[in-house]
């Protein structure tokens, strides 16, 4: 999971020019913390740009993405104009991830 995961994340940043270093957030599906922090180490982020709440939550499957956002939004952690990846791994292996710029 975490070599699939860090992967495509990997390769849509190096497709649009970016590294871990220039994401104001990462985004993962909250699978598991250790699934989370390795990929994130994988990329080269700190874990204060990494967006954790599978100890409030757990793993919610499909919502996990959508609710990591509202966490990051209520700590201040998304800004207009940022580089954000969005990151998910599952069962029967299906993997991907998106790259975008937050707009509000």
């Amino acid at each position: 999971a975490v070599r699939k995961m860090a992967e495509f994340s990997e390769k849509i940043l190096s497709r649009n020019g970016f590294t871990g270093a220039d994401l104001a957030a990462f985004i993962p599906h909250q699978a598991n913390k250790r699934i989370i922090t390795a990929t994130a180490e994988r990329l080269g982020m700190s874990e204060d740009r990494v967006i954790i709440n599978i100890g409030e939550y757990g793993n919610t499957t499909a919502g996990t993405i959508p609710l990591a956002m509202q966490t990051a939004l209520d700590e201040g952690k998304l800004k207009k104009g940022e580089l954000v990846l969005l990151a998910s791994v599952g069962a029967g292996f299906t993997v991907g991830a998106t790259l975008l710029r937050w707009a509000y």
